[in-house]
């Protein structure tokens, strides 16, 4: 049944963020009766009128693993289920200027704790709820690491902290109990508004704090740090999801001048990077 194997899925330690309205639905109905196109359509009613991402990441996705999950304990099959389609925004990395520009009129708003989660996400690619999630159990300033749970992909991974973002989290206001949120958020949702109001006042581009993870694996890449490394410093499971999200031509075709030794000046150089981090790239 369903309802066992949820459990057990639950007993493994895996990612337990939207199972509740998914274990009501499914109950005790047995693992093998239920289909691909049969999840799909409890993603339509559990989630009416949602994006197609939502109904994957929500509904199809941990369903998904939860069988599977029971497949490995040789209970049942394996299940694929198809995908809802999703376009691709096509999305902007932020610059380390950006993030400068950004932290310094979060300080002034005395937003430290802001400034420092903008920091924190430019520095080592977090996500949102990543960071968001962050307590001061997980934060080591004197060994400058951070622990990251990364639901997303139920793992966790430790994050080297750059010496600029060790320098915003040791100026949070906080009384540094272990399990108290490095960043003051409840959640990543509760920082939408004055991230946007902070951007306004310090009259830069409109970016999302996901452009922070964006700005990471971009500006690593440009700085001429293999995909491989960029993949496990980020937190990505595999090199096609960066090169697939993050990397993209530079905007100059006699680049090729390489081939035949010929050098780059320092200035050519950070002129053909500029020119890329110009240019709009996927999700």
């Amino acid at each position: 049944m369903f309802s066992q194997a949820a459990i057990a899925y639950r007993h493994a330690g895996r990612n337990d963020r939207f199972l509740e309205r998914i274990e009501d639905y499914w109950k005790d109905t047995l693992v093998p009766k239920i289909t691909g196109e049969a999840i799909r359509q409890m993603a339509r009613k559990l989630y009416p009128g949602a994006a197609n991402a939502t109904m994957n990441r929500q509904g199809i996705a941990p369903t998904q693993a939860i069988i599977n999950y029971a497949a490995e304990l040789e209970w049942c099959a394996p299940i694929r289920v198809k995908r809802f389609k999703v376009n691709a925004k096509r999305k902007r990395p932020v610059s380390r200027e950006w993030v400068e520009a950004f932290a310094k009129q979060a300080i002034a708003d005395d937003l430290r704790h802001l400034a420092a989660l903008c920091l924190f996400m430019f520095g080592t690619g977090a996500r949102r709820g990543e960071a968001c999630a962050l307590t001061w159990g997980d934060v080591e300033l004197f060994q400058k690491t951070a622990v990251i749970n990364q639901t997303k992909i139920d793992d966790q991974r430790i994050a080297h902290l750059s010496q600029p973002v060790v320098a915003a989290l040791a100026n949070i206001p906080s009384n540094r109990e272990p399990d108290s949120l490095v960043f003051q958020y409840a959640s990543g949702e509760s920082v939408g508004q004055v991230w946007k109001n902070v951007i306004e006042r310090a009259g830069i581009e409109k970016l999302s704090p996901h452009s922070c993870r964006h700005g990471f694996a971009t500006s690593m890449l440009q700085a001429g740090i293999d995909p491989k490394t960029v993949a496990v410093r980020g937190g990505w499971k595999d090199v096609a999801t960066v090169m697939r999200f993050y990397a993209h031509a530079m905007d100059d075709p006699t680049v090729t001048d390489v081939l035949f030794g010929t050098e780059l000046t320092q200035g050519e150089h950070e002129k053909r990077l500029s020119n890329c981090s110009k240019k709009e790239i996927h999700q």
